[in-house]
């Protein structure tokens, strides 16, 4: 192959040659790159406690980067015992209450839609406890994994725990509430993370 003498070939043989190879060595980078999604956890109720664990699980086993930003009331969902999470139908529209007990037709039933207005939801003593129990075997009758299964599985497969250092100081918690093996940081910290990642979501 004969080299060009003047500059002005070189650099036309330069750009052909980057023109080449290029488009082959960045499919090559980002088929190496390793995925990576960041989710910020607001939420401490039990039906908001599944989708950050299941996301954050189920991104992890496909071998992406994870990491979980725990912020106000998304810390319930670190403490050591969160047998006391609770759901409340009030305000939510869109959640089921259906009996998980029952015939059939007994479970089909839309309680919300034809029984259970908002007005006597929010009148109607111990209301919160009995959708908890509901939510709880409902949880149960269909083999879903509990809280406490899912967020040790996603420790296991290696998902950060990032707990917000300015909310464990808002709320008077201390790190002794908490499970172990979580970091703390401040929003400062945790953004430029969610900045970078592919997947950011925030529940």
């Amino acid at each position: 192959m004969n080299m060009p003498t003047d500059q002005a070939s070189l650099d036309a043989l330069i750009r052909q040659r980057i023109d080449e190879i290029l488009p082959q060595k960045i499919e090559e980078l980002q088929a190496s790159k390793t995925p990576s999604m960041t989710i910020i956890a607001t939420k401490g109720t039990l039906d908001w406690a599944y989708p950050p664990f299941i996301l954050a699980s189920t991104a992890a086993a496909l071998g992406w980067n994870v990491s979980i930003f725990f912020t106000f009331y998304g810390l319930n969902l670190l403490k050591k015992d969160v047998s006391d999470l609770k759901v409340s139908p009030l305000g939510n529209p869109g959640m089921p209450m259906k009996m998980p007990f029952g015939p059939d037709w007994f479970k089909g039933i839309d309680w919300n839609k034809f029984l259970m207005p908002n007005i006597i939801q929010s009148n109607l003593p111990g209301f919160e406890s009995v959708a908890t129990m509901l939510m709880k075997q409902t949880i149960k009758n269909n083999g879903v994994a509990s809280i406490e299964e899912l967020r040790a599985l996603s420790q296991e497969a290696d998902v950060r725990f990032i707990g917000c250092q300015m909310t464990v100081d808002l709320f008077g918690f201390t790190h002794d509430d908490f499970i172990d093996g979580i970091e703390y940081a401040g929003a400062a910290t945790f953004l430029p993370q969610a900045q970078q990642a592919d997947v950011s979501l925030f529940m």
